[in-house]
């Protein structure tokens, strides 16, 4: 599969890049990004093409990864879609329900597949858990903390990103906290509270379709020791902790891109498509706008 990557910043560098160049079964065709040295310089560090057109680079291949900003990925994901392109996306699919729509309805237009790189769901052993407690039944609660240092730390390569700045935790570190209940506890019927903490932490708290409830703690702004990621499961079946990953962004960005060829010989949708990419941003535009009745 013809693959061109869209984007140069710190996460198409370290992760993207490198995840499509090492893949055995794509062809790591080309980059387009919005500022032509950056573009330049990451297509010379692969031997690949430096595209100024994306409409060109959309005509060359069969399928693009996407590492932009959720407003810009949205907009480039449906021209994408319609251009016949099966979809490798990042989290959050898009900063408004709206694009979200836009998006998954028109990868289904199209025909197109499509993986949102939820990075838990694509690491062997937190992959393997989440689909071992989604046979359990009983489930009473879920607790996730997803607490980051990115504003709080020193050096991190995502401080500056405009969007982090504006949307924080919620929408950053939020849908990987999502990623890993949904699909064990049940869709969110409700989000019942959501209360801000310090910084740009906010407090969850989720109403599940199995009937247990959950509570979220996501920050970008904790103290470097206090940062890092727990999930923990209650139930019939007795206490359960979500096992730490010594996967690489890399080599979890490889699985996904197995996923999404995958899909595209099969037809069958994966379980991260752009769908359920939606249904995370519907949940955090919910959290949001209480967040927002509160200020």
């Amino acid at each position: 599969m013809r693959i061109g990557l869209l984007g140069t910043g710190p996460w198409a560098q370290m992760a993207h890049a490198p995840a499509l160049d090492r893949h055995a079964e794509l062809d790591f065709v080309g980059v387009w990004g919005r500022r032509t040295a950056p573009t330049k310089e990451l297509a010379d560090a692969y031997g690949v093409r430096a595209y100024d057109d994306v409409d060109a680079l959309l005509a060359d291949v069969d399928a693009v990864a996407v590492a932009l900003p959720p407003a810009v990925q949205a907009d480039l994901a449906v021209r994408a879609a319609r251009a016949g392109c099966h979809l490798l996306l990042d989290k959050p699919l898009a900063p408004t329900v709206e694009q979200a729509r836009a998006v998954a309805g028109a990868v289904e237009a199209a025909g197109v597949a499509s993986v949102v790189f939820f990075t838990t769901r694509f690491q062997p052993e937190t992959e393997a858990w989440i689909t071992e407690q989604a046979a359990v039944e009983g489930w009473f609660t879920g607790r996730a903390e997803w607490l980051g240092a990115v504003f709080s730390g020193d050096g991190n390569p995502f401080a500056d990103s405009p969007w982090r700045r504006e949307k924080g935790a919620l929408w950053d570190v939020g849908p990987h906290a999502l990623s890993v209940l949904l699909p064990v506890l049940g869709d969110a019927r409700r989000v019942t509270a959501a209360a801000p903490g310090p910084g740009d932490t906010v407090h969850l708290v989720l109403e599940h379709a199995g009937g247990a409830s959950s509570t979220l703690a996501l920050s970008l702004t904790a103290p470097p020791a206090a940062a890092g990621a727990a999930v923990e499961l209650r139930g019939t079946a007795g206490v359960t902790l979500l096992p730490e990953s010594t996967e690489s962004a890399v080599t979890a960005l490889l699985r996904a891109a197995d996923g999404l060829l995958a899909a595209a010989r099969t037809g069958d949708a994966h379980a991260c498509d752009a769908r359920f990419g939606q249904r995370v941003t519907e949940i955090l535009a919910a959290a949001e706008e209480l967040l927002n009745d509160k200020a």
